[in-house]
């Protein structure tokens, strides 16, 4: 495929690998793990890494904001951890930089909002992504929706069925418009069979499928938009370091590799 310009400029989809400025210009020197969770769960990641004597690797750094990225020693491999920023393309932007230095397998978590009468705190596994945000469209061709990795969902699957939690399926919508969730949206979202709403998964699994790397996302609802209202109920913040546990604890859990991992 060729670079072909359309219409609108968000559709300009040009398949190149390199760019001017590429995620590794920087030139650290700097080797995350394979397995690498991303996690949006506010304070719940030092807490993680503090109270498991992580090693701090180094930091990703944006104009608005320092992220320090971790390294937890588990029985098989190490897992790399860090705080992940809401709105697909800074999330994007962590991602593909983690990818440059190394990581291949990724599990993500994060809350939800629901568009169904699904109750607070449950799990949930999206296996695809309506896209509905910009930041997919620079990674993959226009399509309305993007998968995540089939196997990773699978491996998440079977550690929360282990560790005693139920989990359920879903699709999900992205959308960079917080504030921009109508009742008519929210109608059509959910004829198309979305059950839940957030605001990163599709650019994410975009980003995962252009770098060809594994990628898959632990949602747990949080607010919701159902019965034509909004109710921000507790925002999942009960479930919220459990999620992070349950993300580490399915890198952890994958079967070993005959070559020992860092």
């Amino acid at each position: 495929m060729t670079f072909q310009s359309r219409q609108w400029p968000i559709l300009d989809f040009d398949p190149s690998p390199e760019a001017l400025l590429n995620p590794t210009h920087e030139n650290l020197g700097l080797q995350v793990p394979r397995q690498f969770v991303m996690a949006f769960v506010g304070k719940q990641v030092p807490l993680y890494a503090w109270s498991h004597h992580a090693r701090r690797l180094g930091t990703f750094s944006c104009v608005s904001q320092k992220i320090p990225i971790y390294q937890v020693k588990g029985k098989h491999r190490s897992i790399g951890i860090c705080a992940a920023p809401v709105g697909a393309a800074l999330a994007v932007q962590l991602l593909d930089w983690l990818i440059g230095y190394g990581a291949q397998q990724i599990i993500v978590t994060g809350s939800c909002g629901t568009l169904n009468a699904l109750p607070e705190n449950k799990f949930l596994i999206p296996t695809a992504a309506l896209r509905d945000e910009g930041t997919s469209y620079h990674y993959l061709p226009p399509q309305r929706w993007v998968a995540l990795d089939s196997k990773l969902i699978a491996q998440l699957q079977q550690t929360l069925f282990k560790h005693g939690y139920d989990c359920t399926l879903c699709r999900t919508w992205t959308t960079d418009g917080f504030f921009r969730e109508t009742q008519d949206l929210v109608n059509c979202r959910q004829q198309e069979g979305c059950s839940v709403v957030e605001m990163e998964c599709a650019a994410l699994a975009a980003c995962a499928q252009f770098r060809k790397v594994q990628l898959a996302q632990l949602l747990y609802s949080a607010d919701t938009l159902a019965a034509g209202q909004h109710q921000n109920r507790h925002w999942g913040r009960q479930v919220q370091g459990l999620a992070l546990r349950l993300s580490i604890a399915s890198l952890q859990e994958m079967p070993a590799t005959e070559k020992k991992e860092p």
